[in-house]
């Protein structure tokens, strides 16, 4: 795997690298990826995680949902793919294995189980490689919560939280003082578009 230097900041880097071997991936996944990655290194120097993102992200005309950002994106829409090279958590706090992990889109119920459960109503749900074949399908809420409970081992699903991106889409790492790691790029779009997204790759939700 290939290793580039995209971006050192003081508490933290995040560098380019090729794809994974075939064994890590479904060939059906790993085909609609893009040819480089992103690894994302903590200020001790340790690897939170490594990130592909779709080489075409499968959009809709951006519409207006309470308390969501990213709604050009419908819900279970695969998104990438996500490598925790050492066991990790999601932004629950709920343990989760190393391994590799599909990442698609959901929206938080927007019901009382939820208020304030983050600032925003977009997240990325991971769920293990291996049980995510098809690329193009889509999945009923509760199905996907199904799959991505198996990321978990609890009732839960693994939630990682998509945030407001600034108005770059140069790759780069950055902590807030609330401890939470957040990955910012840009994410390619079948309209064409390259649209600026953060995600929390590390750190959990405010008790």
């Amino acid at each position: 795997m290939s290793v580039s230097l995209v971006c050192a900041a003081q508490n933290g880097k995040v560098e380019t690298i090729g794809l994974p071997p075939e064994p890590d991936l479904l060939q059906s996944v790993r085909q609609v990826l893009e040819p480089k990655g992103y690894r994302v290194a903590l200020d001790d120097g340790s690897v939170a995680c490594e990130l592909w993102l779709r080489k075409s992200v499968p959009s809709q005309p951006k519409k207006d949902v309470q308390g969501a950002i990213y709604t050009e994106l419908g819900e279970s829409t695969l998104v990438g793919v996500l490598h925790f090279p050492q066991a990790s958590t999601d932004y629950r706090g709920q343990a989760i294995p190393a391994g590799f992990y599909t990442l698609r889109y959901e929206l938080l119920p927007n019901d009382g189980n939820h208020l304030g459960a983050a600032p925003n109503r977009d997240f990325l749900l991971l769920i293990p490689a291996g049980s995510d074949a098809d690329p193009n399908v889509g999945f009923k809420l509760q199905e996907l919560v199904n799959l991505s409970r198996k990321a978990t081992g609890t009732k839960h699903p693994g939630p990682l939280s998509l945030v407001q991106a600034g108005a770059g889409t140069a790759a780069a790492v950055s902590k807030d003082d609330q401890e939470h790691w957040t990955f910012s790029g840009g994410m390619k779009l079948d309209s064409g578009q390259d649209v600026p997204f953060a995600l929390v790759v590390k750190g959990t939700a405010q008790q």
